[in-house]
């Protein structure tokens, strides 16, 4: 369809909607972390294009056994984050990813040891902390405690 594919080196932070087509250079097995959100599975690589490598999270079902080393693939909607000042690529969801593009990609050993840095002014925006709420039990007051003993004051 004609939607705009970005090259790894010119991610930047919290770009959305994000199409690229990369190399896989390598593959993590696949585990589950716990969220704010609760237990997910997430499954990490590094991919890459003639202009440089990044970290990619893949968020959802187990895709390591999908992914080989030097797989071409074409990623839809992803979604970039920062850690320690490096650009990492996030995405949900198997569908969003589709092994062999068919696009020319240099072969892993080619591509450039050149991760998307963050601009040192950068500042994520923080994102509210969920509050956690206690059942907080309330200790009667010193006639209530009494009252309860029938005892009287």
């Amino acid at each position: 369809m004609g939607e705009t594919k970005v090259k790894v080196g010119d991610l930047k932070p919290e770009m959305n909607g994000v199409n690229l087509v990369a190399r896989v250079i390598s593959v993590e097995p696949s585990k589950t972390i716990n969220t704010r959100s609760g237990l997910r599975t997430i499954t990490e690589a590094v991919v890459g294009d003639e202009t440089g490598k990044v970290k990619l999270t893949m968020w959802g079902r187990a895709l390591s056994n999908k992914l080989k080393e030097g797989d071409s693939i074409e990623i839809k909607n992803a979604w970039t984050t920062v850690f320690k000042g490096v650009v990492q690529l996030n995405v949900g969801g198997e569908e969003n990813i589709k092994v062999g593009s068919g696009e020319a990609l240099p072969e892993p050993e080619q591509i450039p040891e050149k991760y998307p840095q963050a601009p040192e002014s950068y500042r994520p925006e923080r994102r509210p902390a969920q509050r956690r709420r206690f059942q907080k039990t309330r200790r009667p007051f010193r006639r209530e405690r009494s009252a309860d003993f029938g005892e009287e004051e």
